[in-house]
């Protein structure tokens, strides 16, 4: 029986739980996929028998997280101190920017997650690897029908940067077939190349299931720590062909689903070369969809969660 069977048969009383995003309230928090992550997570866990709300960060020091039996923080871009003086059991799970993270941060709490399964984090604090993950629910290749969407497709800010993936394609000879949805990107391409600012949480699955090829790629520090783009599992998981730059962990998690390029000429001449040639078949594609949907599930993710802080809940009362 799997971890996540034995947490739906558990008669464990149901905890109360709140979700801290990095994302600021609001309708700007809406554009976060910080908080679509949340929310996927949140039906997971309610899936699995628990109370879930999600809050922003400015959220996160509420006098109702004394409320709480658990109170989970999903770390990005700052840092969220628990109490000191506190009943509720707090995890972290650090999802992006690891760099920013301190030896006195993780120590604060009372379990530490990573989404890498190689960074260790600052100092000798114990860190559980648990990956990103994909809310298999949406994402899957029934999303639409193959090869009926952008030919070649990048979702995602820029960063503050002129991002490999999209200024690799752009030298292509199939740069005219590039279609970027994003924030920012009208300092780096004409406004005829970019589709728009956002694409919707409701939208994001048909689009990644239609596309022609899907490209990724990620922030130097988190490659190198091991920390997977999100759009990865998603993408694998809707049954797309996908393009990304080398992180540490890529292949070992996703196998032959996800081709990597080493630098942007590699990624002109991949773009180059016939589809057939360079990815998996259809096939092969909805294999790898099926075992992502499966390995790497919200489902999967919460269950982990669960039993975590079921743990930590029973080493406190003793």
């Amino acid at each position: 029986m799997s971890l996540i069977d034995r947490i739906r048969g558990s008669r464990a009383r149901t905890l109360r739980w709140t979700i801290v995003t990095s994302a600021p309230k609001g309708e700007a928090g809406e554009q976060w996929g910080d908080t679509w992550f949340a929310r996927d997570l949140a039906d997971a866990l309610q899936r699995a028998g628990q109370q879930v709300k999600v809050v922003s960060r400015a959220g996160a020091n509420s006098e109702k997280r004394a409320d709480d039996d658990v109170v989970l923080v999903l770390r990005g871009l700052r840092a969220v101190e628990p109490p000191a003086d506190r009943s509720s059991v707090w995890m972290l799970w650090v999802l992006s920017h690891p760099e920013l993270v301190t030896e006195h941060e993780m120590r604060g709490y009372d379990a530490v997650f990573a989404a890498s399964t190689s960074w260790l984090g600052p100092g000798d604090v114990d860190v559980m690897p648990l990956l990103q993950a994909t809310a298999h629910g949406r994402f899957h290749p029934g999303a639409a029908p193959p090869d009926s969407g952008a030919p070649v497709l990048f979702v995602g800010s820029t960063r503050g940067e002129f991002r490999p993936a999209v200024r690799g394609a752009l030298r292509s000879s199939r740069a005219d077939e590039l279609v970027v949805y994003g924030v920012g990107w009208e300092e780096f391409l004409s406004e005829d190349r970019i589709a728009g600012e956002f694409v919707s949480n409701d939208s994001l699955p048909a689009a990644y299931a239609g596309a022609g090829i899907v490209l990724n790629d990620h922030h130097r520090d988190m490659a190198q720590a091991g920390f997977l783009s999100n759009r990865l599992f998603d993408a694998v998981a809707s049954g797309a062909r996908v393009l990304s730059d080398r992180a540490v962990g890529l292949e070992e998690v996703f196998g032959s689903s996800v081709v990597m390029f080493t630098d942007e000429d590699d990624l002109v001449r991949l773009l180059e070369r016939p589809v057939d040639e360079v990815f998996p078949d259809r096939v092969e594609r909805l294999a790898q969809a099926r075992r992502v949907a499966q390995e790497h599930s919200f489902d999967a993710r919460a269950a982990v969660l669960i039993n975590r802080a079921q743990q930590t809940r029973q080493q406190v009362r003793r």
